[in-house]
């Protein structure tokens, strides 16, 4: 009996270092979002992952960075005038998102070395935390690897890179939480093999949720979103001029236009799938756990259709820009949280109502 309470205290203190990691990440992207429409992610332009994890102490030191700046395109093109008070604020911005990094690590890496030494974690949960870790690491090295991109000829991050920067950032948030809920869920094999009726839908959602996460990652890379700020159409034309005029790269992934015109018509798409897998939650006898997590799916869609409506009606201020890209961490939150939901569920749960 002993042995039961100790694995019921185990799994929860697992669950909650795994929660605690997911909310961290999630604030991590939205440090992120802020770091970069305050045109601040190229303000610090060495890597020193140990060596960095020190500001500037005083006003020499200061001196000093805002030189290394100084050598760089952002400055010589963008920032001509700019005076060190001005520096110092975007340096915090990037020196914090940099920090931020480095605290995700230790809350991940010191809890797992713990459970591992007590042997708590163990078997397959030891190789996917294990792969989180390695995963985690690498994320460091490809948010240098897409600052690197804004510091040779253009001071801009190329647009893949941010995309794959986020996207892996948006991963772990995800992998971590899903994982937690294996942990106070676990999910039978059996009932894998009955496949419920909305999990199909529920997971097409989710590959649309991410493709359209994706799409927003290239908008703002290209600043596609300080273009055509009309809605619904855009400058009066359902098809806007420009598209598919391309000559150099890809259109769909390259065009400032077409990825905005793709990112606009993938919105309407997921808004209204999320009005739909909301509307099914109330048609379907579904327990109240997964009726409320579609639910909650339909509100966050409408707020963030909200959200990226009139970010783009006022050219991607600061604080809408970065409410819209918290409120797509929190869809995908939401999303993954349904889609673990309908795996726990008993097929027979999801007989239609008479």
């Amino acid at each position: 009996m002993s042995f039961g309470v100790n694995m019921a205290v185990y799994n929860r203190s697992v669950r909650t270092w795994l929660l605690l990691t997911t909310f961290t990440i999630l604030i991590m992207i939205g440090v992120g979002g802020l770091t970069r429409l305050t045109r601040s992610g190229l303000s610090i332009v060495e890597w020193k992952p140990v060596a960095g994890a020190l500001p500037p102490m005083n006003h020499e030191q200061w001196e000093a960075e805002f030189a290394k700046y100084k050598q760089f395109p952002e400055y010589q093109t963008v920032n001509p005038n700019m005076q060190l008070h001005e520096f110092k604020f975007i340096y915090v911005w990037e020196y914090s998102h940099r920090l931020l990094g480095r605290l995700i690590g230790l809350i991940f890496a010191i809890p797992l070395i713990y459970f591992a030494v007590r042997r708590r974690i163990k078997g397959t949960l030891a190789r996917k935390l294990t792969f989180a870790l390695c995963l985690g690491g690498l994320q460091g090295f490809i948010g240098w690897y897409m600052v690197k991109s804004g510091l040779v000829d253009m001071p801009r991050v190329s647009h893949y890179r941010l995309a794959t920067h986020l996207g892996l950032a948006m991963f772990l948030m995800v992998f971590l939480y899903w994982i937690a809920q294996d942990v106070r869920f676990p999910v039978r094999k059996s009932r894998l093999e009955a496949r419920p009726k909305l999990l199909p839908y529920t997971i097409a959602f989710l590959a649309l949720v991410t493709l359209q996460i994706f799409y927003g990652a290239l908008t703002a890379g290209l600043h596609a979103g300080h273009m055509y700020n009309t809605f619904p159409l855009m400058n009066g034309q359902l098809i806007p001029a420009g598209m598919g005029q391309l000559t150099e790269g890809i259109n769909i992934f390259d065009n400032p236009v077409t990825v905005q015109f793709i990112h606009r018509c993938l919105g309407w798409t997921v808004f209204f799938a999320a009005l739909a897998l909301a509307y099914a939650g109330i048609s379907f006898a579904i327990t109240k756990r997964q009726r409320v997590a579609l639910q909650v799916i339909g509100g966050l869609a409408l707020v963030q259709f909200c959200l990226g409506v009139l970010a783009l009606l006022h050219a991607v201020p600061v604080a809408l820009g970065s409410a819209h890209q918290i409120g797509a961490s929190l869809l995908l939150l939401a999303t993954v949280h349904a889609v673990h939901l309908f795996r726990e569920a008993p097929v027979q749960l999801f007989a239609v109502r008479n």
